[in-house]
């Protein structure tokens, strides 16, 4: 019996406090909020000021496309004096396509080189994260890139390339070096 009249207690003090804030907000004087809001009204309003105008975009025209990127290792006079002695300078564009010939050069990385029995090979990874071995005469990257050297810490590579006009033609030679050196 005793704890019936606990929880009726407890039910009454609970409706008594809430009938105790209910009451608490009955009250309708806003006098305080209207005096607010007068005084934000009175004020003048500001002045908007106009949108920015902003300057054309003008593009940028790269014209270095054609040299030697800054960090790849400089051409010998060799290289260079062996590739402007060919006149006529074509891809093969009948011969069937090697794998790493659907990616980028740049995105190729040389990880290693193996040798057996006096071959060398060296390891390319490609973006999708396989590895392949590839020697000299292997071509790579989409530009019809063909392995003319190895070493052991660099790959180079000669890429056929168009030089703008119909039908010309240019070798740009590439180097392709371990990662991690």
């Amino acid at each position: 019996m005793s704890f019936k009249w606990v929880s009726a207690s407890w039910r009454r003090v609970a409706l008594l406090m809430m009938f105790s804030a209910l009451w608490g907000c009955a009250d309708n004087d806003m006098s305080d909020l209207d005096a607010f809001m007068a005084e934000k009204r009175a004020r003048p309003g500001g002045v908007i000021e106009p949108i920015p105008t902003f300057t054309a975009y003008e593009a940028f025209a790269y014209a270095a496309t054609g040299q030697r990127a800054p960090f790849d290792r400089p051409v010998e006079v060799r290289q260079i004096t062996r590739i402007s002695a060919r006149s006529t300078i074509m891809p093969n564009l009948d011969r069937p396509r090697e794998f790493l010939e659907q990616f980028t050069l740049d995105s190729l990385q040389m990880v290693g080189r193996l040798e057996r029995g006096g071959t060398y090979w060296s390891l390319m990874r490609d973006p999708q994260g396989g590895i392949h071995r590839v020697s000299p005469g292997n071509f790579l990257g989409r530009d019809h890139g063909r392995i003319t050297e190895m070493g052991d810490t660099f790959v180079a590579v000669i890429e056929i390339v168009t030089d703008g006009t119909a039908e010309g033609w240019v070798e740009r030679p590439r180097v392709i070096e371990l990662k991690g050196l």
